[in-house]
């Protein structure tokens, strides 16, 4: 354990979040940036006392509990979580679940891409963000319940209500493929996540395509680089698929776009002024 490490890096870490970050009261009199140390210690659930011999590199050694805690507490990323759990001498375990925390910065990329149809996909394929094109192009995501945006689930069970079998994409059995090898990874990835494991049980239970897919046990998926999708209001519109890895989330931005001067390109335009106002036309 390396005390004046981790009191450093505790001291630094708090300091740079602001009580607004986490709900609570800025208040008067705030002579140090970031939060007071007794608001570190509500937050992880442990005394004042102790987190401040943690800061002053007089503490014990935490214990793994108490470093999740302050994990947690202090917002720190995947990166910064295996720092912490390092210099407290104890290496960090499994991972937690898949991260459904979409960095500003990313949510603020889909929506300067006017032209193009983005979302992002956490581990899991769980739609976590979206920009207008794409709930035009697929549906209108923020009118869904959180389990009903997975398009794993959608792909295998069927999709909820009268809602569009994929989206009307034409290469449906790729993406069975596709989407079966990834989750195969991500539950390596997270073994203890119950999330992964009871979304893997519910797909093997309820689809004798993915049980069979499942396995075989392939996890080494070929990129898809373009895809065509059937939309009820204009048709068919054929899109090239880029999709841009963030490592640290352990999230995909996918984007669509359209070849500058096709037929495709006009559908998406035309997408993007009629919205999502009659995306409830069954399909």
């Amino acid at each position: 354990m390396d005390r004046r490490e981790l009191a450093a890096f505790l001291r630094t870490r708090r300091e740079r979040i602001t009580p607004a970050d986490v709900g609570l009261p800025a208040g008067p009199r705030r002579r140090t940036p970031g939060l007071r140390r007794e608001e570190v210690a509500q937050l992880a659930f442990i005394s004042t006392e102790y987190y401040t011999r943690l800061e002053q590199a007089r503490g014990p050694r935490p214990s793994r509990e108490v470093l999740a805690q302050l994990v947690r507490a202090l917002r720190l990323s995947d990166a910064e979580r295996d720092h912490l759990h390092h210099l407290a001498g104890a290496p960090p375990g499994p991972r937690p679940g898949p991260s459904r925390e979409v960095r500003q910065s990313i949510v603020d990329l889909l929506h300067r891409l006017p032209q193009a149809a983005a979302i992002v996909l956490s581990a899991t394929y769980e739609v976590i963000a979206w920009n207008d094109l794409a709930a035009a192009l697929m549906e209108d995501f923020s009118a869904l319940p959180r389990r009903d945006r997975n398009l794993v689930r959608r792909a295998f069970l069927g999709p909820p209500g009268h809602g569009r079998p994929l989206y009307g994409v034409a290469d449906a059995d790729e993406f069975f493929r596709t989407s079966a090898q990834h989750l195969r990874a991500t539950a390596a990835r997270y073994p203890d996540d119950p999330e992964v494991t009871a979304l893997v049980d519910e797909l093997v239970a309820g689809s004798a395509q993915f049980a069979g897919l499942w396995a075989g046990h392939d996890v080494t998926a070929a990129p898809t680089l373009c895809k065509t999708f059937d939309h009820p209001l204009v048709g068919p519109i054929a899109v090239n698929c880029d999709v841009l890895d963030i490592t640290d989330r352990d999230q995909r931005v996918v984007i669509y776009t359209a070849t500058p001067g096709t037929p495709s390109a006009e559908a998406l335009r035309l997408l993007s002024v009629v919205g999502t106002q009659r995306m409830d036309v069954p399909g």
